[in-house]
């Protein structure tokens, strides 16, 4: 979309969990108009699935109900978090995730080395199992940063999804 990301004409983000519980207006609204319009002329949408998300559309009434709308029309991977965006929370988590390898890596492998260093018990240096072991997943982590981190987007992203679409979900059932 030239001139930036649909979410920027939005009046507040929807997708970020503050914005989700607050009404919509009839200027978000139009914004998921238009990118319905957008995606019926381009074919991406036959004109019952365009009546029955316009419907949607005209009946939301929170920020938190238009993404669902669109999820599969707009890239979310951008969408927000309390920490500035799911790009930025999993390079977080992806820093958190390394430095766990690390620990779970060096305080095992000096552990053993240091008691088959004391013991020298039948020469064979058996340590290099428990460094091998336990230095792989430190060693992936820190070779593919970039895969780590884009794994760790998309599972945030799908449960900020999910969340997005339980209150949706819990209005649809109805008790009997």
């Amino acid at each position: 979309m030239p001139g930036g990301s649909v979410w920027d004409r939005f009046t507040l983000d929807p997708r970020h969990a503050d914005h989700a519980r607050l009404r919509a207006s009839d200027r978000d609204r139009d914004v998921v108009n238009d990118l319905l319009g957008t995606a019926y002329a381009e074919g991406r949408l036959t004109p019952e699935e365009l009546d029955e998300r316009s419907d949607r559309v005209a009946q939301s009434r929170t920020l938190g109900d238009l993404p669902p709308i669109i999820d599969d029309l707009v890239a979310t991977a951008s969408a927000l978090s309390p920490r500035g965006g799911l790009r930025a929370e999993a390079e977080h988590r992806y820093r958190q995730q390394r430095q766990n390898a690390f620990w779970g890596f060096l305080t095992p492998t000096l552990i053993c080395w240091a008691i088959w260093g004391a013991t020298m018990y039948g020469g064979f240096p058996w340590p290099i199992f428990v460094t091998i072991a336990t230095g792989v997943n430190f060693l992936k982590l820190l070779t593919t940063p970039a895969d780590s981190i884009a794994s760790i987007e998309r599972d945030l992203e799908k449960k900020e999804r999910k969340r997005l679409e339980a209150p949706k979900r819990e209005q649809h059932e109805e008790p009997e």
